[in-house]
């Protein structure tokens, strides 16, 4: 596996943790539906279990000029709307959804691991 696949896989597992540290049910993770390459890195629920999350999470070894969560384009966002519209339709979910990007700067030795959460992100209906 290439470094990079190695760092993504490791926030996807820091960002799981932390949601879960905040009271969040994981549903999923790495979902994808089909024969798609298309996935949502984290389906979770509210800690009021109101809501539905698809969370994309970026992670970046150290800081650069953009941040993480700048990486979600509007390409991206059109395949996580696809892939929750199946999730929704294959899980019969009537809960309220959000899109939420959590992006992550560090690996996994870092002493300072920084995190930002950003609820409601985007909402690919209106890309």
């Amino acid at each position: 596996m290439a470094a990079h696949n190695d760092l993504g896989s490791w926030g996807e597992e820091y960002a799981e943790d932390y949601l879960k540290r905040n009271g969040y049910i994981i549903l999923e993770r790495d979902w994808r539906y089909g024969r798609s390459k298309v996935d949502v890195d984290i389906i979770c629920k509210t800690p009021d279990r109101r809501t539905v999350v698809f969370v994309e999470v970026k992670t970046r070894a150290a800081e650069q000029i953009t941040d993480p969560e700048d990486a979600v384009d509007i390409r991206k966002i059109r395949h996580i709307g696809r892939a929750a519209h199946e999730y929704v339709q294959m899980h019969d979910v009537v809960e309220e959804l959000r899109f939420d990007i959590i992006g992550i700067i560090g690996r996994k030795d870092s002493p300072n691991i920084q995190i930002n959460h950003i609820e409601d992100a985007f909402n690919p209906l209106l890309v």
